[in-house]
């Protein structure tokens, strides 16, 4: 499964890197991508959006399922 996230907040590269690190550590996340420029991040694997959005947030920035 691949569930899109639009990622609000993220001004660098370590900003991006918090927020992989964030995603990473979801239980069920088996990839993942976050694109600095287009402010989105794209996780596979089976974990669900509300704890990949709830990740996230706990690193201080909005998140919500893209589209």
């Amino acid at each position: 499964m691949i569930t899109e996230l639009k990622v609000e907040g993220m001004s660098c590269g370590h900003c991006q890197v918090s927020v992989e690190k964030a995603l990473k550590s979801v239980p069920g996340v088996e990839k993942v991508e976050v694109f600095l420029q287009e402010g989105k991040a794209v996780v596979e694997g089976s974990a669900p959006a509300e704890r990949l959005i709830a990740a996230v947030q706990e690193e201080g920035y909005r998140a919500q399922v893209a589209g």
